[in-house]
């Protein structure tokens, strides 16, 4: 994150690392950030990661910028992997990355994104991997610890627009008969 930080990209972690600090903590393969790059970013960032220490591919970097997709950063001594996801124009892409939060982390300043946009995420991904229990079980955790402080109206409308009501119900359920 210092990186990115040091190279003014605007960033926000997303995925199991942060359902991890908002809910329960779980192993996770791969660091999940959202990224607004540019074309000129890409060759600031693939200095700050030079080889052998790490691969990042241009053309993967250049690929993902044009089409809003992902490209991945690779540590291979430690084979730690970081998804870097482009940040799109869809609206609720737009919507949780501007509602991303700053918080202290094992002393860092991170920028995640706010426990309502982690649960919709994963109960997006869910869906989109044909039912994956394990991101479901992430949207649940944090459902119960965070239940207290989420903006309900935010999760109900964007889980209608998501296509994933029906999931964010059964989420309420289970969590109402702990």
């Amino acid at each position: 994150m210092e990186a990115l930080d040091s190279l003014g990209v605007d960033y926000m972690l997303t995925g199991a690392l942060v359902s991890s600090m908002q809910g329960a903590p779980r192993s996770t393969h791969a660091i999940d950030i959202v990224v607004s790059l540019t074309g000129s970013d890409s060759i600031r960032l693939l200095a700050s990661f030079p080889p052998p220490d790490y691969y990042l591919s241009e053309a993967s970097i250049s690929e993902a910028i044009s089409s809003k997709g992902t490209f991945n950063l690779i540590e291979p001594a430690t084979r730690n992997k970081v998804d870097f996801w482009l940040l799109t124009g869809e609206p609720f892409d737009r919507s949780r990355f501007g509602r991303k939060q700053a918080v202290d982390f094992r002393g860092l300043r991170l920028k995640v994104s706010a426990p309502e946009d982690t649960i919709l995420v994963k109960l997006k991904w869910s869906s989109d991997s044909g039912g994956s229990e394990k991101q479901f079980t992430d949207a649940l955790r944090v459902y119960e610890l965070q239940k207290e402080v989420l903006d309900h109206d935010y999760l109900t409308h964007w889980a209608r627009e998501l296509g994933v009501d029906g999931l964010l119900q059964r989420l309420c359920d289970e969590a109402e008969q702990l």
